[in-house]
């Protein structure tokens, strides 16, 4: 890892990059699961670690959030010295995902191991990795310009909430207004396209989950004295499921299509412009599958990053034990969810599938259509725009290669930190698609975030200067 004196905020990361390690593998052992409560304890002691590594970094302000029902979150400011520089908050989470099945683990997911370039450990990737990274930036500016104090304003949120879908965040940042504050929003929580073909991501896509019971009756009853005189809810639930797309597998929910956002023709070149490998690709994100597949007139990356999608994720109902039971089920159960992009709306969405419930029930069943929270909405954000320009110009410099953007297919709070805090959000991750988050195993590629880290190193010197300046905060 060695530096680049044409680049001093490289020489910087390679000089910071051990201890970089040392403390993001101290981080990694502590089991901050917040969907667990028994783990609820161990998310308090990641925060009081991340505070406590601020501090010492030099961080003047730093504060742990621990009132109220949400779980921890960790707050710091780094005034510049110029008062009149825009104020940039980097979001991150520091809470990770459950490790089940941890038999499947080559290695306790809460004692990191180092292979090579590689880290393996719960949350290296998502999103204690990328959080670390910024860290890392943050000191790498200060060394490579020699000021005391970064050429922007730094604020860093890094909720404890995330993997439970953020239930609270409106709430701190409605606490909170006043000190998150700012001119522009970098969103850590993010990855590259692949290691070889450095990308931006410039939006994600939003998500609305629900669930449609169909009730026939009270009881189970005979299939021999009953089938074929009363209706089946498990027969009329899969006719429902089987009308929700055409033949072409087209949404068929009365308006999907009406407010959803076409992708720039730029976009689409850069999209068209990315390496991929069919094979490759179903094998490591397509769980396998056979064949690719959807909706017709676009490419697999505009499928996944910029159309909408309805998704059964699962059917319940009746008997599903070994052997018979001839029965005609007194219910059935199908679990939904939807990928949603600009400029669609979660509320929007839900009245659409009660619309399409209701004239999918048939006489003599009665329907229940439930909704998990009230959805996320989608976020893009223009590539043209000068942050995101500037981000990419700082990707480049770091990565030494044209970089292009993309999208990501998932989901987060994007939208919602971007709707509160009335500013423009950009991205800045260097993890990849396949460091198997939220699975077995979930690994980072160290010189990944070394570069992610002086890409923020460049990212804060680049936002001072005098046009982007004055473009974010007029």
């Amino acid at each position: 890892m060695a530096g680049d004196s044409h680049h001093p905020e490289r020489s910087a990361v390679a000089e910071l990059a051990d201890d970089f390690v040392s403390g993001l593998r101290e981080w990694l052992t502590i089991p901050s699961i917040g969907v667990d409560p028994a783990h609820h304890a161990d998310v308090h002691r990641s925060a009081r670690w991340l505070a406590d590594r601020l501090r010492a970094d030099g961080w003047p302000e730093v504060e742990v959030w621990d009132h109220g029902p949400a779980l921890p979150a960790v707050y710091a400011c780094w005034p510049a010295e110029d008062p009149g520089a825009p104020a940039v908050l980097v979001y991150g989470h520091h809470d990770v995902q459950p490790v089940d099945p941890v038999e499947r683990w080559q290695h306790p997911p809460f004692e990191p191991v180092l292979s090579g370039d590689e880290l393996y450990g719960r949350g290296a990737s998502d999103d204690k990795g990328q959080v670390a990274m910024h860290l890392l930036g943050v000191k790498a500016h200060l060394s490579a310009t020699g000021q005391n104090a970064p050429s922007v304003t730094l604020k860093l949120f890094v909720e404890g909430e995330e993997e439970s879908g953020s239930p609270h965040l409106r709430k701190l940042l409605e606490d909170h207004r006043d000190d998150l504050g700012c001119d522009l929003v970098v969103f850590t929580d993010t990855a590259l396209h692949e290691r070889d073909a450095p990308t931006v991501n410039t939006g994600q896509r939003g998500v609305l989950g629900g669930e449609i019971t169909f009730f026939g009756g009270t009881d189970d009853v005979h299939s021999g004295r009953a089938g074929g005189a009363i209706p089946n809810p498990a027969t009329a639930l899969a006719r429902l499921v089987a009308a929700l797309h055409d033949e072409h597998g087209r949404v068929q929910l009365p308006g999907f299509y009406d407010d959803v956002r076409e992708p720039s023709e730029q976009e689409r070149a850069d999209y068209a412009a990315l390496p991929f490998d069919e094979r490759k690709w179903l094998a490591h994100n397509g769980g396998g599958a056979q064949a690719l597949a959807g909706e017709p007139g676009y490419t697999t990356f505009e499928r996944l990053w910029v159309r909408p999608t309805a998704e059964v994720n699962g059917i319940s109902g009746g008997y599903t034990g070994p052997g018979l039971k001839t029965i005609i089920p007194a219910s059935a159960t199908a679990k939904l969810s939807f990928r949603l992009v600009p400029d669609q709306l979660p509320e929007n969405v839900a009245g659409q599938l009660r619309e399409f419930v209701a004239k999918h029930t048939p006489e003599g069943i009665r329907a229940e259509v439930s909704f998990r929270g009230t959805g996320v909405p989608p976020y893009a954000i223009s590539p043209d725009h000068p942050a995101n320009e500037a981000v990419r110009k700082a990707f480049e410099l770091a990565f030494d290669q044209p970089v292009r953007f993309a999208r990501a297919g998932g989901s987060g709070p994007a939208a919602v930190l971007q709707a509160w805090l009335g500013v423009p959000l950009v991205y800045l991750g260097a993890t990849l698609p396949d460091d198997r988050v939220h699975a077995p195993n979930e690994r980072v590629v160290l010189p990944l975030l070394l570069k992610g880290a002086e890409a923020a190193a460049h990212l804060w010197r680049m936002l001072a200067g005098e046009d982007v300046a004055m473009r974010l905060t007029r």
